[in-house]
C-alpha cells in the first residue's frame, strides 16, 4: 500500500506533467514536430526525467503510432513518467489548449479569414516553424552521425531520400526501418550468443 507522502510525490509529478503538457501545447505553433524538441527540452534537459536516449525511442513510439505525434508524444511520456495517470494527465494538457483554442476560433473565423494583420502573422509563423522544424532533425540526427555506426547512417539516409525525393509514404519507412532494426538486433543477440 502507498503511503501518504508516496501518494503526494505522485500527485506532484502529475501536476507537474499536467502543468508542463499544458503549457507546451498551448505555447506551440506548428505541429507535432515543434512539441516534441520543446518536450525534450522540458522533461530531459530541465527536469531530468528521462535520457536523451530514451526521449529519442519515445519519440519514435509517438511517430510510428497512429494520431498526431503531440499526443502520442505525450501519452508515451505521461506513461513513462507516471504510468496509465500519467498518459491520461498529459493527453488533457496536451488537448485542452488547441481545444479551447480552435473553438474560440470557430466562432470569430469569417472576421479572421480576411483580416490582414492576422494573414501576416501566420505567415511570420510558418517561417518560424519551419526553423524549429530544422532544428528538431539536427536534434535527432546528431546523436546518430555521432554515434558513426554506418548501419544506422544508411537507414537514416535511405529513410531521407525514401521521404523526401522518392516520396514514399512515411508509414512505409517507419514500418522498414523498425523491421531493420529488429533484424539487427536479432542478429546482434544470435552473435553474441544470447
Amino acid at each position: 500500500m502507498e503511503s501518504r507522502e508516496e501518494k503526494e510525490s505522485q500527485g506532484k509529478i502529475l501536476w507537474k506533467i499536467f502543468i508542463s503538457t499544458l503549457y507546451l501545447s498551448a505555447f506551440t505553433f506548428g505541429g507535432g514536430y515543434v512539441i516534441v524538441t520543446l518536450m525534450k527540452k522540458k522533461f530531459v534537459d530541465e527536469y531530468h526525467w528521462i535520457g536523451e536516449d530514451e526521449m529519442l525511442d519515445l519519440v519514435a513510439i509517438a511517430q510510428s503510432s497512429p494520431g498526431a505525434i503531440a499526443v502520442n508524444g505525450a501519452i508515451v511520456v505521461g506513461y513513462k513518467l507516471a504510468g496509465i495517470p500519467g498518459a491520461l494527465v498529459a493527453i488533457l494538457g496536451t488537448v485542452l489548449p488547441p481545444f479551447v483554442i480552435i473553438a474560440a476560433i470557430s466562432v470569430c473565423y469569417n472576421v479572421f479569414r480576411s483580416n490582414f494583420f492576422v494573414a501576416q502573422m501566420l505567415s511570420g509563423m510558418q517561417a518560424g516553424v519551419g526553423a524549429v522544424i530544422a532544428s528538431v532533425t539536427y536534434d535527432m540526427g546528431a546523436p546518430i552521425v555521432k554515434e558513426k555506426d554506418p548501419m544506422s547512417l544508411v537507414i537514416m539516409l535511405g529513410a531521407f531520400l525514401a521521404a523526401c525525393i522518392l516520396e514514399i509514404n512515411v508509414v512505409y519507412i517507419v514500418i522498414v526501418c523498425g523491421l531493420i532494426g529488429l533484424v539487427r538486433t536479432l542478429l546482434s543477440k544470435r552473435r553474441s550468443g544470447k
